[in-house]
């Protein structure tokens, strides 16, 4: 995606024109290129939607101070840095603190905040290098201040609404994609919303952009004073939560805008788009970090993004939707509590809550628990009273769940709340099928309500739900056949979206195979929760109880577990043990698969060769079976994800290190030691049906062994082992004696 090459296919394949906007960043800037340099006039392209001086307007931060000044709208002190002396005068002459936010830079990239001089130098430095333009703009700080968006969207007839505000929890000085981000606006005054909204609409007008646009607000808490953050002329990656938090498909409409249409002429599920959605729910999104593999990285949060994911929850509360997200955020938390903190003073969580961290709301949670006053933690975070008191409120039906073990009415009201079987069954004792049990003998279950833009104004019936315990049910069951397949959750190091890849192509062939497909997912960066992509979506964590309350409602003909990674197979033994069908791979497999002594007896059966190797369960097993396979070995914990806390060790002080600091090791949980094998590293995938057997080619990494496959250059078709090695890797992932067959076999891959 560079100018050179988007050009080459510009100039052979003629279009009447290109549409950036889709894009991102990266869109928007390839899209200025062209047009600079004349490929666009010189292929008569046209470009849709935005136009790009509009782009330019909102990007260039000089040009976009200008148009905020002349139309009356309040920015920041700032200036633009073309040099590290011109940046050190510029932060002298505005005042520090500062931030530095380079020009047409993606996350945040290269930006940052800095109190003083000393700071200043390295982040402009950096700043400068990273932006495209070697431009910096330096502005005054107003960390602290609440953090707004508004998600608009316009068409050329100048009809212009307002999608959804959504509101930062962590105030300004984290970036939006870093925050937990509430949808809608939880603490904002009448007056406060629709000044906000009145301001990003004057804003798209100015602009003058055809599409969908999101702009960013700081706003005083303690004033009607606010601030033009910042305003991205296209879809963004807020844009994603706002389409799925409002059921408003924006990315779709403003594609429509670019090809001519209104917003009065496209119609959506039950209105047309120019009708401003409405919302009867509260959507929290959390952020997803990759701190679990880089437990020595700096886990402190500023303007530059951190996190490679996110999670969406909806809930008639903010406890309930905050519940929902922590449990989807797969981190091992199923409520509002992490052992990390457990122990630590009072003071010592004060301190640790004073800057923006991944795991500052557990954090605050402690301190609740420990008694701390809500304006204590307030003068330290600046976050929100009204966001504090609601996490107290969780803080206190758990006291009250705790002293009301196996009552009925506390059972309904914590589940109202959002508290999982799990959490009720640790406050109250007791496993968590206990919890799932006692709620079916006594009929308590959740309904499902839709999420349909307009907050049930008109009627429609749009297949798009999350789980709620009230009344009305809202999710129509079919007679039709169905398939349930478990997404994938949100992206992490070795979790993606070729897993959402596979979801939705599972569901387009249910489909057309005359099934009714229903997807659960809780991830709104990906396909499978657009609503269009499914006959049903349920919006909801990826645990048990939550999966077996959409099972026990629509009574699925069986349930895909192996194509939302790890997340999904988690589930498949779980499932097994409701009595749910496990469709595709059965459990039985994946455990060979995934059982460290059924997978070694699988390959000694087979006559394939493996490494020496042991699961162990204790430090001193873990030396002796080093001492015994040979130094260097391979650890790693048993059902890893991304190869995450994988290391060669070469000797006995960093063996006892990390059993003691890498991995928790005990009898349900083994550690893995193999020895380490220097050599090449090939990997196949392969497709069974039961009888035959497809290996659509072998790839071969660059890097040797001891590079996780994730990281290695990966070439198609190997460029360096011989046919015999070929023939032997074919054998063995089809693991059948059969050579004759598997010669012919192997020439129709290679030919494929």
């Amino acid at each position: 995606m560079t100018l050179e090459y988007v050009a080459k296919i510009i100039r052979y394949e003629r279009p009447d024109a290109i549409l950036p906007g889709i894009g991102g960043q990266t869109g928007l800037n390839i899209a200025v290129q062209l047009e600079k340099k004349g490929v666009l006039a010189e292929c008569r392209a046209e470009l849709l939607g935005t136009k790009s001086a509009s782009i330019e307007q909102a990007e260039d931060r000089d040009l976009f101070k200008k148009l905020c000044q002349r139309i009356g709208e309040p920015i920041l002190p700032s200036d633009i840095a073309n040099d590290v002396e011109e940046g050190i005068s510029i932060a002298s002459k505005i005042g520090y603190p500062v931030v530095l936010r380079p020009a047409f830079t993606l996350g945040g990239t290269g930006g940052g905040f800095a109190d003083n001089e000393e700071e200043l130098i390295p982040l402009l430095k950096n700043g400068l290098s990273l932006s495209p333009v070697k431009q910096v703009l330096i502005e005054k700080s107003v960390k602290g201040y609440k953090e707004i968006e508004y998600e608009v969207i316009r068409d050329r007839n100048d009809t212009a609404i307002t999608v959804c505000n959504m509101e930062n929890l962590d105030p300004v000085g984290i970036h939006t994609g870093d925050s937990i981000v509430v949808c809608p606006s939880q603490t904002l005054t009448n007056k406060e919303y629709q000044m906000l909204r009145d301001s990003a609409l004057k804003i798209i007008r100015a602009l003058e952009i055809e599409g969908g646009c999101n702009v960013q607000f700081a706003l005083d808490p303690n004033s009607f004073q606010y601030y033009l953050i910042e305003v991205n002329p296209r879809v963004s990656r807020s844009s994603a939560l706002a389409s799925k938090a409002s059921g408003y498909p924006i990315a779709r409409v403003s594609a429509k805008i670019g090809v001519g249409m209104t917003l009065d002429e496209i119609p959506l599920a039950n209105t047309p788009a120019s009708f401003e959605p409405a919302l009867d729910y509260v959507v929290t999104k959390l952020p997803r970090f990759p701190f679990d593999k880089f437990a020595d990285a700096n886990n402190h949060l500023s303007t530059q993004m951190k996190a490679t994911g996110e999670t969406m929850s909806v809930g008639r509360t903010f406890e309930e939707s905050l519940l929902k997200g922590i449990r989807s955020l797969e981190i091992g938390a199923y409520h509002l509590h992490l052992p990390k903190f457990d122990g630590l003073s009072e003071e010592k969580l004060l301190d640790y809550i004073s800057e923006g961290t991944d795991d500052r709301i557990f954090a605050i949670a402690e301190l609740l628990r420990l008694g701390a006053t809500v304006d204590e933690i307030f003068d330290r975070t600046k976050i929100d009273r009204f966001f504090l008191r609601k996490i107290r409120n969780i803080i206190e039906e758990e006291k009250e769940i705790r002293g009301a073990k196996g009552d009925l009415c506390t059972l309904k009201k914590a589940k109202t709340m959002g508290f999982s079987d799990r959490e009720i069954g640790v406050l109250w004792g007791v496993p968590e099928r206990a919890i799932y049990d006692l709620r079916a003998a006594n009929g308590i279950a959740p309904v499902y309500k839709m999420i349909d833009s307009c907050a049930s104004e008109f009627d429609s019936y749009i297949p798009y739900f999350y789980s709620t315990y009230e009344r009305e049910n809202e999710s129509v069951v079919s007679d039709k056949k169905k398939i349930l397949v478990l997404g994938s959750g949100p992206i992490r190091i070795g979790q993606g979206v070729e897993f959402d890849y596979s979801t939705v192509h599972a569901v387009k062939t249910i489909k057309e195979a005359g099934y009714e497909a229903i997807i659960i997912n809780n991830n709104p960066e990906t396909v499978s929760t657009d609503y269009t992509c499914s006959d049903k979506l349920y919006f909801e964590p990826l645990c048990i109880e939550d999966v077996m309350n959409v099972v026990n409602l629509e009574k699925p003909d069986g349930v895909i577990v192996t194509l939302g990674g790890q997340t999904a197979i988690n589930l498949a033994e779980p499932l097994a043990a409701h009595g749910v069908k496990i469709i595709g791979t059965d459990c039985e497999a994946i455990a060979r698969a995934e059982d460290r002594d059924l997978f070694e007896h699988l390959l000694l059966t087979l006559g394939i060769p493996q490494p020496k190797g042991e699961a162990v369960t204790s430090i001193e097993a873990g030396l002796e079976a080093a001492h015994r396979i040979g130094y260097p070995v391979l650890v790693r914990p048993s059902f890893v994800l991304g190869g995450r806390a994988m290391q060669i060790v070469a000797k006995d002080a960093d063996m006892k290190n990390y059993l003691k600091t890498a991995v928790e090791i005990d009898e349900d949980r083994p550690v893995l030691v193999d020895k380490y094998i220097r050599g090449k590293e090939v990997e196949v995938d392969a497709v069974c049906d039961g009888e035959r057997v497809f290996v659509p080619g072998i790839m071969e990494l660059v890097e040797r062994t001891g590079v996780h496959s994730g990281d290695s250059i990966s070439v198609y078709p190997p460029y360096s082992l011989s046919d015999r090695v070929k023939e032997t890797i074919l054998d063995y992932a089809e693991a059948r004696p059969r050579h004759r067959d598997r010669r012919a076999f192997q020439h129709s891959v290679y030919r494929r």
